[in-house]
């Protein structure tokens, strides 16, 4: 699978005719809704394995590193010497890597009680590529009892791709979480019972595979009494037959501040649980200033602390599926972005004639536009380069996964490069 950045003065048929592929292949896999390209927009070029064009400096030896396989293997796929001399612009030939298992875990939100059909369509073109399906969510309320969300044909689908179910309690009353009702659920016992019961009663009745618990804003005194609450809970899931996972904050110490982050206790959670999600996204977010939603520089700084508290084989690398609209100027409590698809993005620049820019640092794309108001907008969102180097660095810190908040916008790129770089780990039958 071969990533390519368009340059001006490129078209479909020139790109195609660089990679022996097609119009039709390349508009199929990126799901173009034009052949009028962006400057630098990245496509997805469907292809066993890539090709790479000799840049200045380099040799086989730094190229073969670079895509870790050895010179010898380098230069046998593409009959050349061990000591020629590389001209700048040469196409080389690199084969496909090797893929690892991982468990994909994907989050789904119905809105508004009802499960629209772009959301089951979502659900039924992307279950192939998840380990876990996740309806978003059963909340808790102050007696115990559960709010369901709406399943639809969700158990159907995930039966249907050998994918798991996963059991999503939340905290949320209305639109927010709630800390005096998660101080409830995890300190009085009557209520916490029956809560367990209502959970186990119902995953085992409708198919779940994992209990998934996104407890959020838990006031600070309560972080023992959530860790006493998982190891309460986790032999009555096992005896169930039902995985335990959790939800946490990216956090980058064991002493962060803030309501966030103090009863999220990473070593308690890597102990206890089966898995969990690290929720790295939402740097940027709706309410905040224009930042890239998951810059893969801060998105590291939480997973080099997480594998220190945590055994990376239990952790799911968080991952948005969207990114967001700033009107300018920014302004704290009247501003707020709008959330949008990359495919979205895309269809902006194109629109407004705007090339897309890439942040290294970030890793992360975005653009500039005048909507036709006179208004400047700074978008920042996610593309295959962007997905790329998150896969990168699950496979560098040895991780057991992503988990993606949430299906439902469209970002074909990450599915094609998801499945190129691993196997996703499927339920057995």
């Amino acid at each position: 699978m071969q990533i390519h950045v368009v340059q001006s003065g490129q078209t479909l048929f020139s790109i195609a005719n660089t990679y022996n592929s097609s119009i039709y292949a390349i508009t199929e896999a990126n799901e173009l809704e034009t052949p009028n390209l962006v400057v630098g927009q990245a496509l997805v070029i469907p292809i066993v394995g890539q090709y790479y064009f000799v840049q200045p400096g380099d040799s086989l030896f730094s190229i073969a590193r670079q895509f870790n396989m050895s010179v010898e293997a380098l230069a046998r796929i593409n009959n050349l010497q061990m000591n020629t001399v590389l001209p700048v612009g040469l196409r080389l030939y690199i084969p496909p890597r090797p893929r690892r298992p991982i468990t994909a875990f994907g989050y789904i939100e119905p809105i508004g009680g009802t499960v629209s059909p772009v959301l089951e369509n979502a659900a039924e073109k992307n279950s192939p590529f998840l380990t876990f399906l996740a309806p978003f969510s059963y909340r808790v309320n102050r007696d115990g009892s559960l709010t369901a969300p709406p399943l639809n044909r969700f158990r159907e689908i995930a039966e249907n791709n050998r994918t798991n179910l996963s059991f999503v309690v939340t905290n949320l009353e209305g639109t927010t979480f709630n800390s005096e009702l998660a101080h409830i659920v995890l300190t009085v016992q009557a209520v916490q019972n029956r809560m367990i019961d209502e959970i186990i009663n119902t995953a085992t009745a409708n198919g779940f595979n994992d209990v998934h618990f996104d407890f959020e804003f838990i006031p600070q005194d309560d972080r023992e009494a959530y860790n006493a609450f998982l190891r309460k809970v986790k032999p009555r899931l096992t005896q169930a037959g039902l995985l335990l996972s959790t939800a946490l904050a990216p956090k980058t110490s064991s002493t962060q501040r803030g309501l966030l982050y103090e009863a999220h206790d990473y070593a308690a959670h890597g102990e206890i649980v089966d898995f969990l999600v690290l929720m790295t996204y939402e740097w940027g977010y709706s309410a905040g200033p224009p930042l890239p939603v998951s810059p893969i520089n801060e998105v590291q700084r939480v997973l080099n602390y997480a594998i220190t508290e945590i055994p990376a084989n239990k952790i799911l690398m968080g991952q948005n599926l969207y990114g967001y609209d700033w009107t300018l100027p920014f302004v704290r409590g009247e501003s707020f972005a709008r959330a949008i698809s990359p495919q979205q993005a895309i269809r902006l620049a194109r629109e407004h004639h705007v090339a897309i820019q890439y942040d290294e640092t970030a890793q992360a794309p975005f653009f500039h536009y005048v909507d036709v108001e006179g208004k400047e907008h700074v978008v920042w969102f996610e593309d295959a380069r962007s997905i790329q180097a998150k896969f990168n660095l699950i496979k560098q810190l040895d991780l057991l996964g992503i988990a993606y908040w949430k299906l439902g916008l469209a970002f074909p790129q990450n599915w094609l490069l998801l499945n190129d770089n691993f196997i996703i780990t499927k339920k057995q039958t």
